[in-house]
């Protein structure tokens, strides 16, 4: 009898947060068998005590392959959030040692280094799918998604924000900003987006909050590293005094969605899908 794709074993690359939690529950909802690869420094212990897991340091891909055959994986999803490792902190083995050669360059940037790793997994005859394949209603749906509205200065901003991740998204920088009455605060670097609301709030001026807006890069790789938000994401932007966010439609994932708009709501921040043609006007 063939498997359906819900029955298919499964590989969860995890990194922290809510996300990978998410995706577990509905494997188990689905008994459909699974295993973690959690790594070292990277995922919440916690998270993966009494599931199926293996222990992995970055670099370890011929343990990863090994863990792959043992339990018959024909899938391999990735999710959660993850520090870019140090040299120091990558312990390649043999097979690891033989990507490390082949990376060069393509390790300068996030998304290119997504790229190439999920390349090398599926030259190996393993497929990967993305969070959104398996979580499709995570998704931000286009138009208002609270009572609150953007002002005109709120559309500037957002227009603003929009014009500087164009700019910066072929450099595979970051993908959000905060933007103030036509100033730009702070653009996401290495830290994230909750380390960004966190540093602009010293730099906000007198008068309205500012705007987060947030972008999957242009050439974003679809099946890894999608813009994400959640409930922290609307309490730093409360303690940062932010009034609202905008973000890109159907390329950003909204996780407890309902929690997260409730709060903005009490709160009277406004959160915004953006259509993809509003994002990336040039496309």
């Amino acid at each position: 009898m063939q498997q359906t794709p819900r029955q298919l074993p499964i590989a969860l690359l995890a990194g922290r947060g809510e996300l990978p939690r998410l995706l577990v529950e509905v494997f188990k909802s689905q008994k459909r068998p699974y295993v973690i690869l959690a790594f070292k420094g990277q995922t919440d212990e916690e998270f993966v005590e009494g599931l199926p897991h293996m222990w992995l340091h970055f670099g370890e891909v011929g343990k990863a392959f090994k863990c792959f055959e043992e339990f018959h994986i024909k899938e391999i999803v990735m999710a959660g959030a993850m520090t870019r490792p140090s040299f120091r902190e990558i312990r390649p083995d043999w097979e690891g040692m033989k990507w490390l050669a082949k990376l060069g360059k393509r390790a300068l940037g996030d998304d290119n280094l997504l790229k190439f790793l999920i390349e090398m997994i599926e030259e190996r005859g393993y497929p990967v799918v993305g969070p959104t394949d398996i979580l499709k209603e995570l998704l931000t749906p286009e138009g208002l998604l609270t009572p609150a509205v953007p002002d005109e200065q709120a559309w500037q901003d957002i227009g603003r924000g929009i014009e500087v991740l164009t700019i910066l998204s072929p450099a595979d920088v970051g993908q959000a900003v905060v933007v103030q009455e036509g100033l730009v605060l702070g653009v996401e670097a290495i830290e994230g987006t909750d380390r960004l609301i966190e540093r602009v709030h010293s730099l906000k001026r007198p008068g309205l909050g500012g705007v987060l807006v947030k972008v999957a890069k242009i050439q974003q790789e679809q099946r890894a590293d999608l813009p994400t938000v959640g409930i922290g994401t609307i309490k730093k932007a409360i303690k940062s005094e932010l009034r609202g966010i905008a973000l890109e439609a159907g390329r950003t994932l909204i996780l407890n969605r309902e929690d997260m708009l409730k709060l903005a709501q009490d709160k009277g921040i406004f959160v915004l899908g953006l259509a993809s043609t509003q994002c990336h006007p040039s496309r």
